[in-house]
Protein backbone atom coordinates (compact mmCIF):
# COMPACT_ATOMS: atom_id res chain seq x y z
CA UNK A 1 0.00 0.00 0.00
CA UNK A 2 2.26 2.96 -1.37
CA UNK A 3 5.90 4.11 0.05
CA UNK A 4 6.84 3.51 3.35
CA UNK A 5 9.39 5.54 5.46
CA UNK A 6 9.95 2.21 7.55
CA UNK A 7 8.21 -1.55 7.19
CA UNK A 8 6.03 -0.77 9.39
CA UNK A 9 3.39 0.24 7.06
CA UNK A 10 -0.22 0.65 7.38
CA UNK A 11 -1.27 2.60 10.43
CA UNK A 12 -5.15 2.32 11.64
CA UNK A 13 -5.99 5.47 13.53
CA UNK A 14 -9.21 5.47 15.32
CA UNK A 15 -11.21 8.63 15.52
CA UNK A 16 -8.60 9.75 12.70
CA UNK A 17 -11.30 12.33 11.27
CA UNK A 18 -10.19 15.49 13.44
CA UNK A 19 -8.54 16.52 16.90
CA UNK A 20 -5.64 14.74 17.79
CA UNK A 21 -6.19 11.66 15.33
CA UNK A 22 -6.40 13.72 12.61
CA UNK A 23 -3.01 14.92 13.31
CA UNK A 24 -1.35 11.83 14.20
CA UNK A 25 -2.59 10.78 10.94
CA UNK A 26 -0.87 13.27 9.14
CA UNK A 27 2.16 12.79 11.08
CA UNK A 28 2.29 9.28 9.87
CA UNK A 29 1.49 9.48 6.20
CA UNK A 30 3.94 12.62 6.21
CA UNK A 31 6.27 9.72 7.04
CA UNK A 32 5.24 7.35 4.19
CA UNK A 33 2.70 5.13 6.11
CA UNK A 34 -0.40 4.37 4.71
CA UNK A 35 -3.59 5.07 6.29
CA UNK A 36 -6.99 3.87 7.52
CA UNK A 37 -8.96 6.16 9.09
CA UNK A 38 -11.95 4.99 11.72
CA UNK A 39 -14.98 6.93 12.82
CA UNK A 40 -18.37 7.02 13.14
CA UNK A 41 -19.09 9.97 10.78
CA UNK A 42 -18.28 9.39 7.02
CA UNK A 43 -19.03 12.29 5.77
CA UNK A 44 -16.03 13.54 8.35
CA UNK A 45 -14.16 10.50 7.48
CA UNK A 46 -13.78 11.26 3.96
CA UNK A 47 -13.08 15.42 4.33
CA UNK A 48 -10.08 13.79 6.28
CA UNK A 49 -8.91 11.28 3.85
CA UNK A 50 -9.33 13.28 0.82
CA UNK A 51 -7.19 16.24 2.37
CA UNK A 52 -4.52 13.65 3.64
CA UNK A 53 -4.01 11.98 0.17
CA UNK A 54 -3.78 15.12 -1.88
CA UNK A 55 -1.28 16.79 0.72
CA UNK A 56 0.81 13.25 1.06
CA UNK A 57 0.03 11.22 -1.04
CA UNK A 58 -0.64 7.92 0.88
CA UNK A 59 -3.28 5.87 -0.09
CA UNK A 60 -5.75 6.25 2.67
CA UNK A 61 -8.59 4.11 3.33
CA UNK A 62 -11.50 4.40 5.82
CA UNK A 63 -13.94 2.82 7.33
CA UNK A 64 -17.06 3.74 9.02
CA UNK A 65 -17.50 2.01 12.92
CA UNK A 66 -18.48 2.41 16.33
CA UNK A 67 -15.53 0.90 18.70
CA UNK A 68 -17.11 1.36 21.42
CA UNK A 69 -19.80 -1.66 19.96
CA UNK A 70 -17.58 -4.81 20.09
CA UNK A 71 -19.66 -6.72 17.22
CA UNK A 72 -18.92 -3.36 15.09
CA UNK A 73 -14.94 -3.99 16.01
CA UNK A 74 -15.36 -7.51 15.10
CA UNK A 75 -17.08 -6.44 11.67
CA UNK A 76 -13.93 -3.70 11.14
CA UNK A 77 -11.11 -6.16 12.15
CA UNK A 78 -12.99 -8.76 9.20
CA UNK A 79 -13.61 -6.41 6.54
CA UNK A 80 -9.96 -5.37 6.81
CA UNK A 81 -8.42 -9.12 6.79
CA UNK A 82 -11.32 -9.70 3.71
CA UNK A 83 -9.66 -6.53 2.00
CA UNK A 84 -6.04 -7.91 2.50
CA UNK A 85 -5.05 -4.84 4.68
CA UNK A 86 -2.41 -5.57 7.06
CA UNK A 87 -2.15 -3.10 10.30
CA UNK A 88 1.06 -2.42 11.36
CA UNK A 89 0.46 0.22 13.61
CA UNK A 90 -2.74 0.45 15.54
CA UNK A 91 -3.80 4.02 17.28
CA UNK A 92 -6.19 4.27 19.40
CA UNK A 93 -7.08 7.40 19.90
CA UNK A 94 -10.92 7.47 19.33
CA UNK A 95 -12.61 8.79 22.99
CA UNK A 96 -14.55 10.94 24.81
CA UNK A 97 -14.88 13.14 27.99
CA UNK A 98 -17.21 14.27 30.35
CA UNK A 99 -17.10 16.53 33.22
CA UNK A 100 -19.98 17.13 35.58
CA UNK A 101 -20.39 15.75 39.44
CA UNK A 102 -20.93 12.12 38.79
CA UNK A 103 -24.58 12.93 40.22
CA UNK A 104 -25.50 15.41 37.46
CA UNK A 105 -23.94 12.81 34.73
CA UNK A 106 -25.97 12.00 31.56
CA UNK A 107 -26.12 7.67 32.48
CA UNK A 108 -25.76 7.04 29.13
CA UNK A 109 -23.11 9.05 28.24
CA UNK A 110 -21.11 7.31 31.10
CA UNK A 111 -21.85 4.09 30.03
CA UNK A 112 -20.92 5.26 26.61
CA UNK A 113 -17.40 7.05 27.47
CA UNK A 114 -16.16 3.50 29.73
CA UNK A 115 -17.31 1.50 26.58
CA UNK A 116 -14.83 3.88 24.10
CA UNK A 117 -12.34 4.78 26.18
CA UNK A 118 -11.81 1.41 27.93
CA UNK A 119 -13.71 -1.68 26.47
CA UNK A 120 -13.56 -0.55 23.11
CA UNK A 121 -9.69 0.03 22.86
CA UNK A 122 -9.08 -3.19 25.06
CA UNK A 123 -11.21 -4.83 22.26
CA UNK A 124 -9.50 -3.75 19.18
CA UNK A 125 -5.72 -4.22 20.87
CA UNK A 126 -6.65 -7.45 21.72
CA UNK A 127 -8.26 -8.29 17.80
CA UNK A 128 -5.32 -6.91 15.89
CA UNK A 129 -1.82 -8.03 18.15
CA UNK A 130 -2.26 -11.62 17.78
CA UNK A 131 -1.14 -10.71 14.13
CA UNK A 132 1.32 -8.77 14.98
CA UNK A 133 2.91 -11.45 17.28
CA UNK A 134 2.67 -13.84 14.17
CA UNK A 135 5.12 -11.33 11.99
CA UNK A 136 7.36 -10.03 15.25
CA UNK A 137 6.59 -6.81 14.25
CA UNK A 138 4.04 -3.74 15.60
CA UNK A 139 3.67 -0.91 17.00
CA UNK A 140 0.54 0.01 19.51
CA UNK A 141 -0.25 3.91 20.53
CA UNK A 142 -2.81 4.30 23.34
CA UNK A 143 -4.22 8.02 23.70
CA UNK A 144 -3.89 8.68 27.07
CA UNK A 145 -3.77 12.15 29.10
CA UNK A 146 -1.66 14.01 31.27
CA UNK A 147 -4.66 13.36 33.80
CA UNK A 148 -4.01 9.42 33.92
CA UNK A 149 -0.93 10.41 36.07
CA UNK A 150 -3.39 11.59 39.12
CA UNK A 151 -5.19 9.91 41.36
CA UNK A 152 -8.94 11.31 40.50
CA UNK A 153 -10.42 14.26 39.68
CA UNK A 154 -13.20 15.59 40.78
CA UNK A 155 -15.85 16.49 38.62
CA UNK A 156 -14.92 14.30 35.52
CA UNK A 157 -13.83 11.44 37.93
CA UNK A 158 -15.04 8.55 34.60
CA UNK A 159 -13.11 10.07 32.29
CA UNK A 160 -9.74 10.68 34.46
CA UNK A 161 -10.36 6.71 35.64
CA UNK A 162 -10.38 5.93 32.03
CA UNK A 163 -7.24 7.35 31.15
CA UNK A 164 -5.48 6.26 34.12
CA UNK A 165 -6.36 2.54 32.84
CA UNK A 166 -4.93 3.40 29.04
CA UNK A 167 -2.20 4.28 31.07
CA UNK A 168 -1.94 1.05 33.20
CA UNK A 169 -2.91 -0.88 30.48
CA UNK A 170 -0.20 0.18 28.26
CA UNK A 171 2.63 -0.15 31.27
CA UNK A 172 1.24 -3.58 31.73
CA UNK A 173 1.18 -4.90 28.03
CA UNK A 174 4.48 -3.02 26.97
CA UNK A 175 6.48 -5.78 29.94
CA UNK A 176 4.15 -8.78 28.38
CA UNK A 177 5.26 -7.81 25.14
CA UNK A 178 8.93 -7.60 25.47
CA UNK A 179 10.84 -9.26 23.14
CA UNK A 180 8.18 -10.35 20.90
CA UNK A 181 8.97 -7.44 18.21
CA UNK A 182 5.44 -6.05 19.21
CA UNK A 183 5.69 -2.24 21.10
CA UNK A 184 3.14 -0.29 23.28
CA UNK A 185 3.39 3.28 23.90
CA UNK A 186 0.97 5.76 25.83
CA UNK A 187 0.88 9.31 24.75
CA UNK A 188 -0.61 11.39 27.85
CA UNK A 189 -0.85 14.72 26.39
CA UNK A 190 -2.25 18.28 28.62
CA UNK A 191 -4.59 20.49 27.27
CA UNK A 192 -4.98 20.19 23.80
CA UNK A 193 -5.89 23.21 21.20
CA UNK A 194 -8.77 20.79 19.90
CA UNK A 195 -12.47 20.82 19.97
CA UNK A 196 -12.36 18.11 22.84
CA UNK A 197 -12.78 21.48 25.19
CA UNK A 198 -16.30 22.16 23.90
CA UNK A 199 -17.84 18.89 23.72
CA UNK A 200 -16.50 17.75 26.24
CA UNK A 201 -17.88 20.52 28.70
CA UNK A 202 -14.62 21.46 29.72
CA UNK A 203 -13.79 25.08 28.88
CA UNK A 204 -14.36 26.49 32.33
CA UNK A 205 -11.57 23.41 33.90
CA UNK A 206 -8.86 25.74 35.52
CA UNK A 207 -6.33 23.17 33.68
CA UNK A 208 -7.50 23.96 30.57
CA UNK A 209 -8.06 28.18 31.48
CA UNK A 210 -4.12 28.19 33.26
CA UNK A 211 -2.24 25.95 31.81
CA UNK A 212 -0.81 26.59 27.81
CA UNK A 213 -2.68 24.56 25.09
CA UNK A 214 0.02 22.78 22.54
CA UNK A 215 -0.77 22.05 19.08
CA UNK A 216 -2.23 19.16 17.99
CA UNK A 217 0.46 18.65 15.59
CA UNK A 218 3.06 19.20 17.77
CA UNK A 219 1.34 16.45 19.96
CA UNK A 220 1.60 14.33 17.31
CA UNK A 221 4.86 14.63 16.43
CA UNK A 222 6.19 13.92 19.93
CA UNK A 223 3.91 10.75 19.64
CA UNK A 224 5.28 9.92 16.40
CA UNK A 225 8.87 9.51 17.58
CA UNK A 226 7.86 8.01 20.73
CA UNK A 227 5.99 5.39 19.22
CA UNK A 228 8.76 4.75 16.46
CA UNK A 229 11.31 4.74 18.96
CA UNK A 230 9.42 1.89 21.56
CA UNK A 231 8.78 4.44 24.20
CA UNK A 232 6.71 3.31 26.70
CA UNK A 233 5.25 6.68 27.66
CA UNK A 234 5.15 9.81 25.69
CA UNK A 235 4.58 13.04 27.38
CA UNK A 236 4.81 16.59 24.76
CA UNK A 237 5.99 19.54 26.56
CA UNK A 238 8.43 19.99 29.83
CA UNK A 239 5.67 21.52 32.08
CA UNK A 240 2.98 18.27 31.40
CA UNK A 241 6.24 15.77 32.10
CA UNK A 242 6.71 18.58 35.23
CA UNK A 243 2.99 17.94 36.51
CA UNK A 244 3.04 14.17 35.71
CA UNK A 245 6.17 13.19 37.68
CA UNK A 246 4.23 15.14 40.31
CA UNK A 247 1.50 13.07 39.94
CA UNK A 248 3.25 9.62 40.58
CA UNK A 249 5.37 11.52 44.01
CA UNK A 250 4.46 10.63 47.53
CA UNK A 251 2.87 11.94 49.43
CA UNK A 252 0.19 11.35 46.51
CA UNK A 253 -2.42 13.73 48.92
CA UNK A 254 0.05 16.93 47.65
CA UNK A 255 -0.54 16.36 44.08
CA UNK A 256 -4.48 15.38 44.63
CA UNK A 257 -4.82 18.62 46.12
CA UNK A 258 -3.25 20.41 43.36
CA UNK A 259 -5.25 18.30 40.83
CA UNK A 260 -8.49 19.09 42.76
CA UNK A 261 -7.52 22.87 42.35
CA UNK A 262 -7.17 22.20 38.31
CA UNK A 263 -9.97 20.40 38.04
CA UNK A 264 -12.17 23.02 39.24
CA UNK A 265 -14.26 25.81 37.39
CA UNK A 266 -12.37 28.68 37.06
CA UNK A 267 -15.32 31.04 37.72
CA UNK A 268 -15.33 29.43 40.59
CA UNK A 269 -14.16 31.43 44.01
CA UNK A 270 -13.14 27.52 45.80
CA UNK A 271 -11.39 24.70 44.80
CA UNK A 272 -13.56 22.26 43.20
Amino acid sequence: MGSRATDLGTVLVTGGSRGIGLALAKEFARNGHDLVLVAREEAALERAASRLAIETGVRVETRTADIADPEEVERLVRGLEDAGITVDVLVNNAGIGDHAPLVDSDPERLQRLLQLNVLGLTGLTRRLLPDMLSRGRGRILNVASLVAYFQGGPNWTTYVASKAYVLSFTRGLAIELRGTGVLETALAPGPTDTDFVSRSGVGDVRAYRWLPKASPERIAHAAYVGTMAGRTTVIPGLLNRLLAFLGELHPRGVAQAVFTLLSGSATSTTPG
